[in-house]
């Protein structure tokens, strides 16, 4: 473990990049390969080499072929307005969830860390649940965007009050973080559930249940900006904290013994995670297993050392969501899968063969 930290301090910068290449333009082109297989299946099934000069005219003004041909009929309104925006939005929250796990593995040293378990996706849950059941959105100033803003608030609050019940008794160990994650978690569900039972709007308890199960058909083009500009902050964040999260998984002794204070690090840790978190709950839903198994796939790849996780991870995770939200639109014919239940059943298999693995372990090399 040791060799994590003098790799963060001494292994020199085109090194690291020299490695990282390979890896990164494999992920590079897979991601663009499934990007345009994604805006090319559905319900309406069109040629994916149409899809592609479709894209091309439209971000680049190439024209392949007939233009007419491209801008004739539905194709070119269902492939840019529709399919294209989620399928950017998938690979946002696949890769937003992805650094999201590998920060809260690394501050709380747990390999089943991530949105989900330490409570901030179930805060994100109960103040969407009580927007849309209580009336919360109905507001003049919060019309348009009630349920968001309720998700975006209950994430941050649930995120002050794990951090606040693992500090009541002195420093926030990674022990009391996970244990207070697991309290605040159950109080949400508890709460989500209170406010569902008395419930009687029956439109709405269903939109809650679709909620909670997660969903990217809400998509569009001008809820992008945000949520690009809140991944891409959270990545130029995280990419210079990789030497303190590395010395994270030694622990919080060997931490004092560097000159690092890790309680400080990990409220600042928890904090942002809940706030990419909140946003991305709040566009849309609660979406498990990304944030928890994307981070043990990439140490499976390039090791343990978070220069190379950070990156790697939000690769693989913008990968797997863009093909989870392909199978969630073409499993059933004319309905759509909560993508929700798509990862859960994805991720628990992956999960439990890496539980099964001979060899693997959390921190490991």
């Amino acid at each position: 473990m040791r060799s994590l930290i003098s790799r963060g301090q001494g292994e020199a910068a085109p090194s690291l990049v020299k490695s990282l290449v390979p890896v990164v333009a494999a992920l590079l082109a897979l991601n663009i390969v499934s990007l345009v297989i994604a805006v090319s299946v559905g319900q309406v099934a069109i040629p994916a080499e149409l899809s592609y000069k479709i894209l091309l005219y439209r971000l680049t003004g190439a024209v392949v072929g007939d233009k007419g041909a491209l801008t004739a009929g539905t194709f070119m309104n269902i492939v840019w307005d529709i399919r294209f925006p989620r399928a950017l939005t998938s690979m946002l929250v696949g890769a937003g969830l992805a650094v999201c796990g590998v920060i809260m593995q690394a501050s709380v040293k747990n390999p089943l860390a991530d949105p989900y378990i330490l409570g901030v996706s179930s805060g994100a849950s109960l103040g969407a649940t009580f927007a849309i059941l209580i009336g919360f959105g109905s507001l003049d100033l919060l019309s348009q965007a009630g349920v968001s803003f309720g998700a975006f608030t209950g994430a941050l609050i649930a995120s002050l009050g794990v951090l606040t019940l693992a500090e009541t008794s002195g420093r926030a160990t990674s022990t009391k973080l996970v244990l207070s994650g697991m309290v605040i978690n159950a109080l949400c569900n508890a709460f989500s559930n209170f406010i569902v039972y008395f419930a009687s709007d029956s439109e709405g308890i269903k939109s809650v249940t679709f909620w909670t199960m997660g969903s990217l058909a809400s998509a569009k083009w001008e809820k992008l900006p945000l949520l690009a500009a809140v991944v891409g902050a959270a990545l130029l964040f995280s990419l210079p904290q990789a030497r303190v999260l590395n010395i994270m998984l030694i622990g919080d002794e060997a931490a004092i013994t560097l000159g690092i204070r890790l309680s400080s690090y990990r409220r600042g840790y928890m904090i942002v995670s809940a706030l990419v978190t909140g946003v991305i709950v709040s566009y849309c839903g609660m979406i498990g297993f990304v944030g928890l198994i994307v981070p043990h796939i990439a140490r499976g790849f390039v090791g343990s050392d978070h220069r190379r996780v950070i990156p790697i991870s939000m690769g693989i995770g913008s990968l797997f969501l863009v093909w989870a939200d392909v199978i969630a639109r073409v499993a059933i014919p004319k309905s759509e899968v909560p993508i929700g239940i798509i990862t859960a059943m994805i991720g628990a298999p992956v999960f439990i063969y890496m539980l099964v693995k001979r060899g693997y372990g959390f921190g490991k090399e």
